[in-house]
């Protein structure tokens, strides 16, 4: 399950919010991932702001990047506002890439 977990962060990381060039999983909006043991994956997930007009696709390319890997047999995704996001959450190299460090 770990390394299904890896591929699963993997291609987060190729998901982009569309307004601010840095990866999803790096923003920090990504809250939970888990993958149980018939390899049905549920991802809980958050936007940056309740109103974000791209809300639709951007979970749309979390279902379809994770549906895209070979050993995943399904995939929810949960979208939440609670907590809700803030700067903190982002990685450090998030935050280098926006210039907050």
């Amino acid at each position: 399950m770990i390394e299904l977990e890896k591929k699963i962060i993997t291609v987060l990381k190729n998901v982009y919010d569309p307004e601010i060039p840095v990866n999803i999983y790096d923003l920090g909006l990504i809250y939970e991932i888990i993958v149980d043991g018939s390899k049905a994956v549920k991802i809980t997930m958050t936007l940056t702001a309740p109103n974000c007009p791209m809300a639709d696709e951007l979970v749309d390319d979390v279902y379809q990047s994770v549906k895209a890997i070979d050993e995943v047999a399904n995939v929810a995704v949960k979208l939440t506002f609670e907590p809700a996001w803030d700067k903190s959450m982002m990685t450090e190299e998030a935050m280098l890439e926006l210039g907050l460090l």
